[in-house]
């Protein structure tokens, strides 16, 4: 099966290799051109000049980008995946992190193009990316899922679909919610124990091998340690999910207290990675 591919970003890539490891023939398409042909001369990958293009020649189209108005340039534009004609059953699979309303929309204009749409945002960062230990979460109708069940299987460890479009959507925003949460106070909680005279080498120690430690402390540790903020999540796009989420209906007092800190951190450290927020503490 054919896949194209719109967003060559930290994620993209990664999830790419993946695909043509599983025997996938991709063809990408990125605003930056100068990217997709680095990542045609490192893998093979086909190029596209258009969006509108992948959809005459590939069964699935992906796009994963950075937010709501990127997603729906991609599809709306003057040469997006909308203003091509291919008279094919092509499902589109939109991986980017929006919101419920952007997907409802785009999978109505694409329902009138006789076009099937799917949301399915991940759980997991570049690591998990790379690994192909991604869960994807799915918004859809259940035929289209079996459909992109393949492509899936290639990028991730676990796919659910949770409901009607939009439902990937939300089930996301709630995720990230509790990751903002439990990486602000972890973060804290290291400022804390380091303004009380803690080694903090040893502090983080004490949190990976306790009850309190998990997934995301022992992958963020090393940044803390090394003082090393290279973006695997970038803050700002974090501090966009929490934005998502409070126009969702979130207004809890965790989830709005970090909301208030990722905005405030986003002009210092948005082009960081998230555990960068340490800084945005340390500054308060």
């Amino acid at each position: 099966m054919k896949v194209g591919w719109c967003g060559i970003g930290n994620m993209g890539v990664p999830m790419i290799k993946n695909l043509m490891k599983a025997g996938f023939t991709v063809t990408a398409w990125n605003r930056t051109r100068q990217k997709a042909e680095a990542l045609q001369q490192e893998t093979g990958t086909g190029l596209a000049d258009t969006p509108a293009q992948l959809v005459a020649e590939n069964d699935f189209i992906i796009t994963m980008l950075s937010d709501d108005a990127a997603v729906t340039e991609v599809f709306t534009g003057a040469d997006g995946i909308l203003s091509a004609d291919s008279g094919r059953d092509v499902l589109m699979i939109d991986m980017s992190t929006v919101s419920p309303e952007t997907s409802q929309k785009l999978a109505a204009l694409c329902a009138g193009k006789g076009l099937g749409y799917m949301d399915a945002p991940v759980s997991g960062s570049v690591k998990p990316a790379e690994d192909a230990q991604l869960i994807i979460m799915a918004g859809g109708k259940k035929a289209d899922f079996e459909k992109a069940q393949p492509l899936f299987n290639a990028m991730g460890k676990q796919s659910i679909l949770l409901g009607d479009t939009g439902a990937g959507n939300k089930a996301k925003l709630a995720i990230n919610l509790f990751l903002a949460i439990v990486v602000q106070g972890f973060t804290e909680s290291v400022l804390f124990a380091q303004q009380n005279g803690i080694d903090t080498a040893t502090f983080l120690d004490i949190v990976n091998n306790g009850a309190v430690g998990s997934g995301i402390t022992k992958l963020k540790s090393a940044a803390i340690l090394n003082d090393n903020y290279k973006a695997a999540f970038a803050l700002k796009h974090l501090a966009k999910d929490l934005r998502l989420a409070g126009e969702q209906g979130m207004h809890l007092p965790a989830g709005s207290a970090v909301l208030n800190t990722y905005q405030q951190a986003v002009d210092g450290f948005g082009d960081e990675d998230m555990i960068a927020i340490i800084k945005q503490l340390a500054k308060m």
